[in-house]
């Protein structure tokens, strides 16, 4: 028992040290360990609002923090007072129903897979349906085919999702090696023999563990590649990984925020390898999978029969092109219903709920998004349609303003830019000058740019 509670203790010491303080103190301190049965780790709350507003808000934190205490990515089942004799019930019947996920999830202890991330809720579009069919295709046949498999696309587009979706398939489905990383969790591990001070038998001993750590494997996973920059000591190491394991037919899995030729500061040899296999792009997702991604968050939940259609088209409509943010309109709308409880959530009720997150302006929300509306709206076209590949002068004219507008209004790279048009970084500067150039000469252009700025201002 004191393990058990030694074990909870670190746990809650990883959430303190993710959260402000009056976060930790209001939602968190006053948890306990009930039990651990099965795969299942029962945690009870004092309080119905704060269990459910963690449920809400919470709920890949806690996943998280309990994989880095336990080292075992149990459920959680958070448990008020009245509910915990009826759990006492149904523990014999769990037991036999979870038999079979036990022995799973056992299989990928050591993977740092998140065993909810899989193909089965990887919510698919027109803007990643070809990541998750060439994703698939990996997941049946390792290192046969598309290796490496490299992934690109801004953060909070799935990239994560659809690599543990990939490493998830392959240990249910073989008895291959699978480790999943970081590359922030490669370099630390390579720092660790760069930065010793032992002596030589010593430091070849942990240079030795970490190649059988990387190379040992028959899947290798890194997400956010882009990080090694600067790195040339771990590049050169990552690259003998690469080598190692690419010589012997495993497959190499890589993910980054940008395509392999604008990996700035990293090795030419070492993007060619990135080259050697498939590069595919997750691109923004349009409303179409958005109001998709909508509905399974609030598939099944008790609250999801109140919440209206219109409400989801609102949310889509006013949200970032980014998963996250979405999740986090849903979850925040979750936290009102549960404070509030409407007898019916319609678009009233959804607006004044998320007037912080996705603001009352239309045009409140992250910045290229604005800007990509406002000129959508003062040209008369879509925003779909100034992202696509239509290079009409009526369209391709506003798609030149608005790229020129984020790049003078936003902080965000030439790349960034790019990625949220579907355009490479080279389209976006052409783009760009040719605005800048024209407005020297064009008073016309200098009124219309003049009259868009004022509506995202």
């Amino acid at each position: 028992m004191q393990e058990m509670d030694e074990k909870f203790q670190n746990f809650k010491d990883i959430l303190k040290k993710s959260l402000t303080n009056i976060s930790y103190t209001t939602w968190f301190s006053k948890l306990e360990l009930y039990d651990i049965t099965d795969n299942t780790l029962i945690i009870k709350s004092d309080s119905e609002f704060i269990r459910n507003y963690i449920k809400n808000q919470y709920m890949e934190l806690i996943n998280e923090s309990v994989i880095k205490a336990y080292n075992f990515p149990y459920e959680v089942e958070l448990c008020i007072e009245e509910e915990l004799q009826e759990l006492k019930n149904k523990k014999q019947t769990k037991t036999v129903i979870k038999e079979e996920t036990i022995d799973t999830n056992i299989n990928r202890v050591g993977t740092n897979l998140n065993p909810k991330l899989t193909f089965d809720n990887y919510i698919v579009g027109k803007t990643n349906q070809q990541a998750q069919l060439i994703g698939l295709q990996v997941a049946e046949c390792p290192g046969n085919l598309y290796n490496p498999l490299f992934i690109y696309g801004k953060s909070g587009l799935g990239k994560t999702h659809l690599m543990n979706a990939i490493g998830n398939y392959i240990v249910d489905n073989s008895d291959k090696k699978v480790l999943y990383i970081t590359s922030e969790e490669f370099i630390e591990d390579f720092l660790q023999y760069y930065r010793s001070d032992s002596h030589d038998d010593s430091k070849n001993k942990i240079l030795e563990n970490f190649r059988e750590k990387y190379q040992n494997v028959d899947v290798l996973i890194i997400d956010d590649i882009q990080r090694l920059r600067k790195k040339e000591a771990t590049q050169d190491e990552f690259k003998e990984t690469f080598d190692k394991l690419h010589k012997m037919d495993k497959q190499i899995i890589i993910a980054s925020d940008t395509s392999p030729n604008d990996l700035k500061e990293f090795e030419d040899r070492l993007k060619t390898r990135f080259a050697w296999g498939v590069i595919i792009t997750i691109d923004p997702p349009d409303n179409e999978l958005k109001i998709k991604i909508l509905e399974n968050k609030i598939a099944g939940h008790e609250a999801a029969k109140k919440i209206k259609k219109e409400v989801l088209n609102y949310i889509a409509e006013n949200s970032p092109n980014n998963v996250r943010h979405l999740e986090g309109a849903i979850n925040r709308l979750y936290a009102c219903m549960s404070m509030w409880n409407p007898e019916v959530v319609d678009l009233e009720f959804a607006k004044e709920s998320l007037k912080d997150t996705l603001g009352n302006d239309i045009y409140s929300y992250n910045s290229i998004g604005k800007i990509q509306k406002a000129v959508a709206d003062y040209y008369g076209i879509t925003v779909e349609t100034l992202k696509s590949k239509k290079r009409k002068a009526e369209i391709n004219n506003p798609r030149q303003i608005a790229m020129y507008l984020c790049k003078i209004k936003t902080e965000e790279t030439w790349e960034k830019i790019g990625l949220e048009f579907n355009k490479d970084h080279s389209t976006v500067i052409h783009g760009c000058n040719k605005v800048e150039n024209e407005l020297k000469t064009n008073p016309q252009l200098k009124k219309e740019i003049k009259e868009i700025t004022d509506k995202i201002s």
